[in-house]
């Protein structure tokens, strides 16, 4: 299986971005994990969509080329970030690359609730008509107090958080599965 991941943070240091690379090191064996880069991406222009910029083009054939997107969102403001929902904007246009895409989503913040908040409002997004992603019900992965949860080399720590993530990934693959018959 080949998933893409589109992490909410450009920051270089970004927790999110950290979650991301765990998940594609640690479940390397399960499936194919790339992870795109969002902090190129122009800001959705109608002016442009039929001819958007190439960078646009090929973040967008990723993603019509993977089988399922992995969304890692941190919460800004109680919502999903605008790099993110920008990339959406672009995704859900002209050969809207994401209906029927599979996806799950995962986020994390210093904070204790995680992104619970922005992980709601991207649920909702993803339901629009423009996008119409299938999403792995009922496995939600709120990573709060992040910056106690990772050693300096990247690798997540907290074994709870660990072993739940093992859970959601084998869920989301037998979804996916049965998703894909």
């Amino acid at each position: 299986m080949k998933v893409v991941a589109i992490v909410g943070s450009i920051r270089k240091e970004s927790y999110n971005l950290k979650l991301a690379k765990y998940i594609q090191k640690r479940y390397q064996d399960k499936f194919e994990l790339e992870i795109l880069n969002i902090r190129d991406l122009p800001f959705f222009d109608q002016d442009i969509e039929n001819d958007p910029p190439v960078v646009v083009k090929e973040f967008k054939n990723k993603v019509a080329h993977a089988d399922a997107v992995l969304w890692v969102t941190p919460e800004y403001n109680g919502t999903v970030p605008g790099v993110l929902v920008n990339a959406i904007d672009w995704m859900s246009r002209v050969d809207k690359v994401l209906i029927g895409k599979p996806s799950w989503i995962v986020g994390a913040s210093m904070g204790n609730l995680g992104t619970v908040k922005a992980q709601l409002h991207l649920r909702d997004i993803l339901f629009a008509a423009g996008v119409s992603s299938p999403l792995l019900p009922g496995n939600e992965v709120y990573v709060g107090a992040v910056h106690e949860k990772f050693d300096q080399e990247g690798n997540l720590t907290h074994e709870p958080t660990v072993q739940f993530l093992n859970v959601v990934v084998d869920n989301f693959i037998t979804w996916f599965n049965q998703h894909n018959r």
